[in-house]
């Protein structure tokens, strides 16, 4: 077992998570589940431990992680369940874990995916939030305990691809001129404008490439999902938010492209399938088998492209302001997001008024210096706060 890596997957049963221990189950003589952990879904965390055999498994509360283990006992598994933040920092930074698939969404990823880069482990990040949200506080906790950070965004590996090998090392990507991060365009790119105050949840949801989660899924439909990749990008490559450029590509071939001082500009081409990024980051600097398909280029026969329409996606614009503006304004503008998509899939607010929400709050409270995890949270705090008044008074 010694040579078999010790996989902790947080957020197991998502999509993203289900994806990791689909190519972990490919591997079974170079990687273990160590440990899954789940929010609400429990009969899908339950399941996933009866297939993997982690050797421990977090949900939300006590309550539900003694049930689960319960259960757990009268299959005769020894999987141990905690419960909380606390269990998910201590399997996410646990001394037998290689590597980390970082897949919770939103906030609550970013205590655990840090807890993880301070204890040094191989990140495997699909959590945009954590970016977002402490950019420079996390690229500093990265640089400072050595640990190796891999982006599992089908964008964001893609530009990692088409970077230079030595670039994950910590050797600066020199001569890049522009990153162009694709998009699909969601579910509303042709959608008439005026048509878009009135769209149902399941409208949002209904991607038409990718298989998500609702959160990612309504993200994808607003365009907030690149705006925040946007941000991440910056960090993660380090460039100004000027260098990122947003195409929209509906076929979701290319995953996103560099442009180098040269001309040249490189490109990663693949099926839309979470696998790929997933095996890639998994396996750097090898790589293995996915599971996924061979493009056929002949199938698809055409590769279209198109500039992002801000008026019918204002929250592009909204996250590129405040990528520039830097400070706390990204960690308001995720939270407010959160509130907004959340108010969206309750049926409480229009598919229109997420990015009303969202520039309500931002312009209700000044941009500060993000120097400091309390900082970060109280920002997000605040803007809950904010987002919350904005809601009770409609």
């Amino acid at each position: 077992m010694s040579s078999v890596q010790q996989i902790t997957v947080l957020g197991a049963t998502g999509s993203i998570g289900l994806s990791t221990l689909d190519v972990i189950a490919r591997h079974p003589e170079r990687y273990r589940a160590f440990a899954l952990t789940g929010f609400s879904r429990t009969e899908e965390l339950y399941a996933l431990c009866c297939k993997h055999k982690p050797s421990y498994a977090v949900l939300p509360d006590a309550a539900s992680a003694q049930a689960l283990e319960r259960r757990l006992r009268e299959q005769g598994l020894t999987t141990e369940v905690l419960h909380g933040e606390a269990g998910l920092c201590a399997v996410a930074s646990h001394a037998d874990v290689h590597a980390v698939m970082a897949a919770i969404v939103g906030a609550a990823g970013l205590p655990p995916t840090l807890a993880a880069v301070e204890a040094g482990k191989k990140i495997l990040l699909a959590n945009k939030e954590a970016l977002v949200m402490s950019g420079a506080l996390f690229m500093q906790a990265v640089k400072k305990s050595g640990s190796v950070l891999l982006p599992i965004d089908s964008e964001h590996n893609a530009i990692f691809q088409c970077l230079p090998v030595d670039y994950a090392r910590g050797m600066a990507a020199v001569g890049v001129r522009r990153i162009l991060l694709t998009a699909s365009g969601g579910p509303f790119r042709q959608l008439p404008v005026d048509e878009l105050e009135n769209v149902s949840l399941a409208q949002a949801c209904a991607h038409p490439n990718w298989s998500m989660g609702r959160k990612i899924s309504i993200d994808s439909a607003s365009m907030m999902n690149k705006g925040l990749e946007l941000i991440e990008a910056c960090w993660l490559f380090d460039v100004a938010p000027a260098q990122v450029e947003v195409v929209v590509h509906p076929q979701s071939v290319i995953h996103s492209l560099v442009d180098y001082v040269d001309g040249s500009v490189l490109a990663q081409l693949g099926n839309p399938d979470m696998r790929t990024p997933i095996a890639n980051a998994l396996a750097w600097p090898e790589r293995i088998e996915s599971g996924v398909a061979p493009l056929d280029l002949f199938t698809i026969a055409r590769l279209d492209f198109q500039a992002p329409d801000e008026v019918r996606f204002p929250c592009l614009r909204l996250a590129r302001e405040a990528a520039q503006a830097g400070g706390t304004a990204p960690a308001m503008l995720n939270a407010a997001n959160e509130v907004a998509v959340g108010a969206f899939i309750e049926g409480h607010i229009r598919f229109t008024q997420i990015p009303a929400m969202i520039e309500s709050v931002l312009q209700a409270e000044p941009v500060r210096a993000a120097d400091s995890l309390d900082a970060v949270f109280s920002a997000d705090r605040r803007a809950r706060e904010l987002a919350g008044h904005w809601l009770s008074r409609r």
